[in-house]
C-alpha cells in the first residue's frame, strides 16, 4: 500500500483553496467572544448584574476537633471544652466522614498537620459552613442538601453553637 499521496487525494486538491470557516462565522464568534469580555468587566466593575450571595455575620461558631481513631470511629470534640460532641461509628456519620476524607486529602496535599482545628459556622443567612484553619479552605454546606447540613448544625449545640 502506498503512502496518502499516492492515494488520490492529495493530487485532487492540487490548485483548490483549503476549508476554511466561512468569515461571517468568524467575525461572529469574534464579535461574541468581545461581548462577552466587555459584559464580564462591565459587571465587576459597575456591580451591575452581577448576583452575590450575602451571608451577613457568623451567629454561631465552634472549633472542632475531628479525628479518626484506629477502630474507624469519627470523633468530634469541642475545642475549647475538650469534651466529645459525637462520636461515629464506622456504619455511621456517612457525610460527616466523607468531609472528613476531603478535608484529609487536602491536609496531606498542603503538609498540614492532621490535628489543626475545624471551625464550623453558622452565618445569618442560615447558611452553615465547615472551614480547615490548617489550609484555609471552606465548604459552604448548603450546597449538598438539608439532611448533610443538619448532620453538621448539630455540632453547634442546642442553643445554635457557641458564639466567640
Amino acid at each position: 500500500m502506498g503512502s496518502a499521496s499516492h492515494l488520490g487525494y492529495w493530487a485532487d486538491r492540487k490548485g483548490k483553496t483549503p476549508n476554511r470557516l466561512p468569515r461571517g462565522v468568524f467575525f461572529g464568534l469574534v464579535g461574541l467572544l468581545a461581548f462577552t469580555a466587555a459584559a464580564i468587566v462591565f459587571g465587576q466593575t459597575t456591580g451591575l448584574g452581577v448576583v452575590k450571595q450575602q451571608l451577613g455575620a457568623p451567629v454561631a461558631m465552634r472549633d472542632l476537633m475531628i479525628a479518626r481513631s484506629t477502630s474507624d470511629f469519627v470523633v468530634v470534640t469541642d475545642l475549647a471544652t475538650g469534651r466529645e460532641i459525637a462520636s461515629y461509628g464506622p456504619q455511621a456519620g456517612g457525610f460527616v466522614r466523607g468531609s472528613l476524607r476531603a478535608f484529609e486529602r487536602m491536609r496531606q496535599v498542603a503538609k498540614v498537620p492532621f490535628d489543626t482545628p475545624y471551625r464550623l459556622i453558622k452565618w445569618e443567612a442560615g447558611a452553615v459552613s465547615l472551614s480547615d484553619i490548617g489550609t484555609g479552605e471552606r465548604i459552604y454546606l448548603d450546597a449538598f442538601g438539608p439532611d448533610n447540613v443538619a448532620a453538621f448544625a448539630a455540632l453547634l449545640g442546642s442553643q445554635g453553637g457557641e458564639s466567640q
